[in-house]
C-alpha cells in the first residue's frame, strides 16, 4: 500500500526529528577495536565473526542502554528484582525471529509477574513498533539496539560486516547473575525453547500469596 502525500508529510514532520536527534548521538561501532570471536555461530555454513565482549554463565551481568519503540532509553538496571529472559534476534522482519518472538509473547502469559522477557534486536524502533501491533506482540518488551549498539558491544553479539545481532538467549537472575546462556549455533536455526522456559521457571523465586481471610466462611489459600 502507497503512502498518501499527507501521510508521508506527516511522517517526515514528526518521526524525522526523533531520527535525526538520536542518529547524532549514536555511537557508531569501530570493529577494529572491539574483541572478535570465530568459530561459535553459523550463517548457513560458514562462521561468522562475532564483535564484543563474550559473557559467561556466572558472571554479572553487563549494563547496557537500548531504547524502547518511543526512543526511550531503556536499561538493565530499570528491571531490579525481576528474572530477566533476554531474546536476541537479528530482524523481527525475518521467518525464525518473527515466530521466535510471538512464541515467547504467548509464553509470556504463563509466567509469574517476577519474571520478565525482553526481545532485543537492531532493528530501528519504529519497525518495532509497527511489526508488534501487526503481530499482537504485547506481553515481551521488544527493544531496540540501533542506537547506541551498546548491547551488542556488551554481550559479544554483532556479526561482523553485518551490523545484526546474533540468536542468542539469555537469563538473568534478580542478583543480576547470567544464569542461562544459548548462542544459536546458526542464525538460521530456532534456540531451545524448552531448555530456556524450564529454566527461566527453576532460576526465579517462587512467589507465594497468602489469601486474607475475607469471612469466616471463606478459607485461607495458599498459592505457588
Amino acid at each position: 500500500m502507497k503512502l498518501s502525500t499527507l501521510t508521508k508529510l506527516l511522517f517526515i514532520l514528526f518521526f524525522t526529528p526523533n531520527v535525526l536527534m538520536f542518529n547524532a548521538h549514536a555511537k557508531p561501532v569501530s570493529q577494529s577495536t572491539l574483541t572478535q570471536t570465530q568459530d561459535l555461530v553459523k550463517a548457513n555454513d560458514k562462521y561468522v565473526t562475532l564483535l564484543g565482549t563474550q559473557i559467561n554463565i556466572g558472571d554479572e551481568a553487563p549494563n547496557f542502554k537500548v531504547v524502547d519503540k518511543n526512543f526511550t532509553p531503556v536499561h538493565l538496571s530499570d528491571f531490579k528484582e525481576q528474572t530477566l529472559l533476554i531474546s536476541v534476534v537479528p530482524s523481527l522482519d525475518t521467518g525464525v525471529c518473527s515466530l521466535q518472538t510471538k512464541r515467547f509473547n504467548e509464553e509470556a502469559a504463563k509466567l509469574p509477574k517476577n519474571i520478565t522477557i525482553l526481545t532485543i534486536s537492531n532493528d530501528l524502533p519504529f519497525a518495532q513498533k509497527h511489526f508488534c501491533k501487526v503481530e499482537n506482540v504485547d506481553l515481551v518488551k521488544v527493544l531496540s539496539d540501533s542506537v547506541w549498539r551498546n548491547f551488542g558491544e556488551s554481550y559479544g553479539l554483532i556479526i561482523k560486516d553485518m551490523g545484526l545481532l546474533t540468536r542468542a538467549i539469555f537469563i538473568i537472575d534478580s542478583q543480576g547473575i547470567v544464569k542461562y546462556k544459548e548462542l544459536v549455533a546458526n542464525i538460521s536455526q530456532h534456540p531451545n525453547y524448552e531448555n530456556a522456559l524450564t529454566a527461566v521457571k527453576d532460576i526465579a523465586p517462587v512467589i507465594v500469596i497468602e489469601n486474607k481471610v475475607i469471612t469466616s466462611e471463606t478459607p485461607s489459600e495458599t498459592t505457588k
